[in-house]
C-alpha cells in the first residue's frame, strides 16, 4: 500500500494510532484492510521459487481450497492432446517401446488406428485441455458424447480406449495424481455377426470363372486352411511343403512382414495336391521372376509385394454376384469370413487342440468366436439328437 497519514502532531500520538489499524485494521476509501491481508500479500508475491509455490498449494489442497493444481514445466501441463498423439507414435511412443522391450505384442497397425480415434474424437473434444486438468466428469461427457456415433458398441468402446490406456499410463507413472479412468461404465452390446457362406455356396463360387487366378487361388486357399489374408499374402515359395504351409510371417500394406499374430510360427496341413500345384504355378508365373524368396500371390507392378488386398475382396464380390446373388447382398461378406468359415464347419470333425493349431488360436474363447455359426443341418441334428434322448420319456404316439 501506499503511505497513509495518520494525520497526527506528535510521534506518540501517531504509534497510538498505527496500534489501533493494527488491532482494527487500516481505513480505506472503499473499505478496511486488515494487515493480516496485506501479510498475505506480501507472503505470495514474495515467492521465488517453484517449490515454495507448490507448498502454499499443497497446504490448500489439504484444506480443501483446491481439488488440484498445475505446475507450469511440468507433465500435467502437458498439452493433453500432444500427449495423446506422441503416446500412439510408432516411432517416438516410451509406451510402444516399452511394450517391445518387454516382449508385448503390439503392432503399428493397433497404434494407428488408435491415433485416428485421438485425431477423429478425443481432439476436436478436447482441443485446448492439459493433461492434468482432465477429471472424471470430463471422461463421462466424452463418453456420452461417444454415444451419438452411429457405429457398433466395441468401436465405441475403442474410440474410449484409445485415450483411456494413455491416461491410466500416465497415472501409473506419476504423470498425474488420479486414474480418471477407473470405474467407467463401457458401452454394451455385440459386433455384427460375420457373414459366412454355406458349403454349397462356396462351391458355388469358386466353380465360377473369376478376373485373376491370384484372388481365386487365394481366396480358395483361405477356405480350406483358415489363414488370414496378412498369412496368406506373405507366403513365399520357400514356405511351400508338399502336404502342408509353414506360416512365420504375415503382411501389412504399411509394415511389410511382421510375426504372425501370435508371434507364434505354425504349420498348417494343406492335403490337397491341386492348390499345391497350382500355387507353385502360379508363383512360376511372377513376372519379376521366381526364387525361394519370391511371393506366390505375387503383386504384378511391385517386385517386392504381393497382391493388393482391395483385389481379394473385390474378386470375391464379383464371383458372388455370378453365381446370382445381389451385389448388395454379396457386400456382407468379406474375405477375413473365410476363417469364420472354415472353423465354423471343422470344429465338430477334429480335436479342439488340433483345430487351434490349425487356425493358430490361443484360446478356446476365440475358437468359439470363429466356430459359433448357424450351420446347415444344425436344426435337424438337434432334433435327432432331442428323439433320442427324450423318446422313452414320451407317452406312445407323440414320437
Amino acid at each position: 500500500m501506499p503511505p497513509i497519514s495518520t494525520r497526527k502532531a506528535t510521534e506518540a500520538e501517531a504509534f497510538k494510532v498505527a496500534f489501533q489499524w493494527l488491532q482494527e485494521g487500516i481505513p480505506q476509501k472503499q473499505e478496511t484492510v486488515q494487515v493480516k491481508q496485506l501479510s498475505l500479500k506480501s507472503l505470495v508475491r514474495g515467492i521465488a521459487t517453484e517449490r515454495e509455490a507448490e507448498t502454499i498449494l499443497k497446504e490448500l489442497k489439504r484444506r480443501g481450497f483446491l481439488k488440484g493444481y498445475i505446475l507450469t514445466g511440468t507433465d500435467k501441463a502437458r498439452d493433453l492432446i500432444e500427449f495423446l498423439t506422441e503416446f500412439w507414435d510408432w516411432k517416438c511412443s516410451p509406451y510402444v517401446q516399452e511394450k517391445l522391450r518387454k516382449k508385448h505384442s503390439l503392432h503399428e497397425t493397433h497404434c494407428r488406428q488408435m491415433a485416428r480415434a485421438i485425431e477423429q474424437h478425443w481432439k476436436p473434444y478436447f482441443s485446448g485441455r492439459l493433461l492434468g486438468e482432465i477429471a472424471r466428469q470430463d471422461l463421462n461427457a466424452f463418453i456420452d458424447s461417444i454415444g451419438g456415433l452411429d457405429c457398433s458398441a466395441p468401436w465405441k468402446n475403442m474410440i474410449i480406449r484409445a485415450g483411456t490406456i494413455a491416461l491410466k499410463w500416465a497415472h501409473n507413472r506419476d504423470m498425474i495424481d488420479r486414474d480418471v479412468s477407473a470405474g467407467i461404465i463401457w458401452f454394451s452390446g455385440k459386433q455384427r455377426e460375420r457373414q459366412i457362406l454355406s458349403p454349397e455356396q462356396a462351391g458355388a463360387v469358386f466353380r465360377v470363372p473369376w478376373k485373376d487366378e491370384r484372388t481365386r487361388l487365394a481366396n480358395l486357399l483361405a477356405a480350406v486352411t483358415g489363414l488370414r489374408s496378412g498369412e496368406i499374402k506373405a507366403l513365399r515359395v520357400q514356405d511351400m511343403g508338399q502336404d502342408c504351409l509353414y506360416i512365420r510371417h504375415s503382411y501389412n500394406r504399411l509394415e511389410g512382414l511382421k510375426g504372425t499374430k501370435t508371434n507364434e510360427p505354425r504349420t498348417v496341413e494343406l492335403p490337397f495336391h491341386g492348390i499345391v500345384k497350382d500355387m507353385m504355378s502360379l508363383a512360376a508365373q511372377n513376372p519379376h521372376g521366381m526364387s525361394m524368396d519370391s511371393f506366390i500371390f505375387w503383386a504384378a507392378l511391385k517386385v517386392d509385394k504381393p497382391i493388393e488386398e482391395r483385389l481379394l475382396l473385390d474378386d470375391l464380390r464379383g464371383a458372388l454376384v455370378q453365381t446370382g446373388m445381389s451385389m448388395e447382398t454379396a457386400k456382407v461378406y468379406t474375405f477375413h469370413a473365410w476363417r469364420h468359415f472354415f472353423t465354423a464347419y471343422m470344429r465338430n470333425r477334429i480335436d479342439e487342440k488340433l483345430l487351434k493349431k490349425q487356425t493358430g488360436h490361443k484360446s478356446l474363447i476365440m475358437l468359439d468366436h470363429y466356430s459359433n455359426h448357424v450351420l446347415d443341418g444344425d436344426r435337424e441334428r438337434i432334433q435327432a439328437a432331442q428323439r433320442e434322448t427324450f423318446r422313452e420319456l414320451l407317452p406312445e404316439g407323440f414320437l
